[in-house]
């Protein structure tokens, strides 16, 4: 397969690597930076292009957008006129301009798409998924969800305050950013109804975008959650509780993944595979990728549904921003 990878930064390298490792592909890299070009070049044997226009003329089978959030629909939008399938990373953008018109064209043009929720593909949701698709804590009642990291942090290498997650105008903010857990909340419990946001820019990080909420998601099987996101805590978090009439799962990237029964009245640790590293959940989220588009067949996350998230994540923000429930 010839595959194109729009944007060689952190994430858009990651892919490009593990598409190296995945098979013999053609690969072709396309950024405006040319240091990103040498290096796409240099460690995966990419053809470097510096303009979309150019690398779409090259006849890619597959294009990756993973450029900043703001530019992911416009340039999605160039990629699926000329007929690429496509993998878009998260967030699908961060507005809804352009989304019933990119669902459009994907639909018309019969293209294979998928939106980078890698949480999905991570040993800890991926598990709690089977566990409540087993239905081993019956009818649920609620959860808590949490993810937070401090912002500096995450790419200490980089200015922080020049990272899209930074910044309104390039779709920065916790909300988009930390949208995995909005995402995998939906596919784990079903459809949102209704959010309630509090939260804003809390820190003193020299950013213009809100760095910690909570919010309040209520769904449509009658029950709600609580899900915390921010960029503020010193130490990785991420966690996610499910309680069920007949038991609990609790899982935390930081310790041991477990559930409890009603009926044994014990807990059950489940280990993650034996060599588990955090990439190998970009490698299965390809392999999945790459089997729907050998076979045709629908993808976890299609641009489809990944608008209906996005449309969620522009809820909660709108919420936040004037302090009212929101209804979808």
């Amino acid at each position: 397969m010839r595959i194109l990878v729009i944007g060689c930064g952190s994430i858009g390298m990651r892919h490009l690597r593990n598409l190296k490792s995945l098979g013999n592909h053609e690969l072709f890299a396309c950024d405006p930076v040319p240091e990103n070009l040498k290096r796409a070049k240099q460690e995966c044997g990419a053809q470097p292009f510096d303009s979309v226009k150019t690398a779409l003329q090259a006849g890619a089978d597959i294009a990756f957008v993973t450029t900043p959030s703001h530019l992911h629909v416009p340039i999605a939008l160039q990629a699926a006129r000329a007929g690429c399938h496509m993998f878009i990373e998260k967030p699908l953008s961060h507005t809804d301009e352009g989304l019933d018109e990119l669902v459009e064209t994907v639909r018309k043009k019969d293209l294979i798409t998928m939106v980078g929720c890698n949480m999905r593909f991570h040993h800890g949701p991926a598990t709690i998924k089977q566990l409540l698709d087993a239905g081993v804590i019956g009818k649920i009642t609620s959860a808590i969800m949490e993810a937070g990291y401090y912002m500096p942090d995450w790419h200490p290498d980089k200015d922080y305050r020049a990272r899209y997650s930074a910044n309104r105008a390039m779709g920065g903010g916790v909300v988009l950013d930390a949208i995995h857990e909005i995402d995998y909340a939906r596919w784990l419990l079903g459809e949102v109804t209704e959010v309630f946001c509090a939260g804003g820019k809390m820190s003193s990080l020299d950013i213009d975008v809100e760095d910690s909420v909570n919010v309040v998601m209520q769904f449509a099987a009658g029950f709600s959650i609580m899900l915390h996101l921010d960029y503020i805590q010193r130490t990785y978090a991420r966690s996610c509780k499910i309680i069920g009439e007949e038991g609990t799962i609790s899982w935390d990237v930081a310790g041991p993944f477990r559930w409890y029964s009603a009926k044994t009245k014990q807990w059950t640790v489940i280990d993650p595979p034996p060599g588990y590293t955090i990439n190998d959940m970009y490698i299965e989220e390809l392999r999945h990728f790459l089997d729907c588009y050998a076979h045709r067949k629908k993808a976890t996350l299609d641009v489809e549904d990944g608008a209906r998230v996005t449309r969620l994540a522009l809820a909660i923000k709108r919420s936040m921003n004037t302090g009212q429930k929101v209804t979808l």
